[in-house]
């Protein structure tokens, strides 16, 4: 049995909190020595070597099939040990009648591990945890049936780890799912270096919004910013849904009718006519070479159209319109989620 445990997360409406709360649970009825980190509280020098005798948790949700990039970043830097590792994640668990459908960790656990192992530690644990999805950006949001029983299965199953891998038993349950992992590498690869900044210009404030401050103050990684007196979202962003979630005047909503007409426009007006300019004086050949302008070109035009729209915000027949084309604007659809608290 380890007589220490050291806890890093990352979360954005709590699924990896409560995750993080039911393991020093289990490590506090046990006598062991807890302590529990949330990652975006501490800056470098607060990061230090865990004692020897520790073992070292990381949880953080899943986004777009593996680690969030503030939690690859927090791991990048984190120093060398040789403690022993085990490696949670939270990811969109649905439920379809009583099954609990399982989420996709993707490269998740295999990126992270790697990164440990030329640090010296050794990876002890890989464990799924399948709680409520809240990225309502994608999918209709969850009813509070749903929630709770999702809360109530996976309690039991982190605390049921927890007891395990306290003793120093190992856990690999997510290797059962290594083929299909895997298989979506290229999606992983996608959002990491694509998909994540264009999402990240798809939250904007209605005119509900009433200037409280409250989603940049509380956002994790300080993505959200002021202007034209309203919240302004930059490519930081990481798509935790906090600000979406957590705002009282549920003013915060996902364009999806702007982020269609940007992709549309760009790819069937904008890049094609930058294409046909640049053919006037250099023909690229490498196809690799191609996409990467192509993806530089429609970031530069999803950049000024956002800003150009977010200026134009001040009209209320522009804020009609971005309203009235978002989902989550919709009863039906924009169920906000907040994990249930030290549950």
């Amino acid at each position: 049995m380890f007589r220490k445990l050291i806890i890093y997360y990352f979360t954005g409406t709590g699924n990896s909190e409560n995750v993080a709360y039911w393991i020093s649970q289990v490590a506090r009825e046990q006598g062991i020595i807890t302590a529990s980190f949330r990652i975006t509280d501490l800056n470098s020098l607060e990061i230090n070597t865990p004692p020897d005798d520790a073992l070292v948790v990381f949880i953080s949700p899943i986004h777009g099939f593996n680690y969030p990039p503030v939690m690859l970043r927090f791991i990048m830097r984190f120093p060398k040990g040789k403690n022993r590792v085990v490696l949670f994640n939270t990811r969109a668990g649905m439920l379809l009648g009583k099954w609990i459908t399982p989420g996709l960790s993707g490269i998740a656990f295999y990126v992270t591990s790697v990164m440990l192992l030329l640090k010296g530690y050794s990876i002890k644990g890989m464990i799924p945890v399948d709680l409520p999805s809240n990225w309502i950006s994608l999918h209709p949001g969850l009813n509070d049936q749903t929630v709770l029983f999702l809360h109530q299965k996976n309690k039991e199953r982190v605390m049921q780890y927890a007891r395990s891998i306290l003793l120093g038993k190992r856990s690999f349950k997510a290797v059962r799912e290594i083929v299909q992992d895997l298989a979506i590498t290229p999606i992983a690869v996608g959002y990491y270096f694509i998909g994540r900044f264009f999402l990240a210009k798809t939250f904007y404030a209605s005119e509900h919004c009433n200037a409280c401050a409250l989603c940049i103050k509380s956002c994790p990684v300080k993505a959200i910013i002021i202007k034209n007196k309203r919240p302004y979202w930059t490519f930081k962003c990481e798509s935790c849904m906090q600000c979406m979630s957590y705002c009282p005047k549920k003013a915060i909503e996902t364009a999806h009718g702007f982020a269609m007409g940007v992709w549309l426009t760009a790819s069937w007006v904008l890049i094609p006519l930058f294409y046909r300019l640049l053919n006037n004086y250099v023909v690229i050949h490498n196809g690799l070479l191609r996409y990467m302008l192509r993806m530089t070109v429609f970031f530069i035009i999803m950049a000024a159209i956002y800003r150009m729209v977010h200026f134009m915000m001040k009209y209320r027949i522009v804020q009609k319109i971005m309203e009235y084309s978002s989902l989550t604007r919709y009863k039906w659809w924009g169920k906000r989620y907040k994990a249930l608290k030290n549950f």
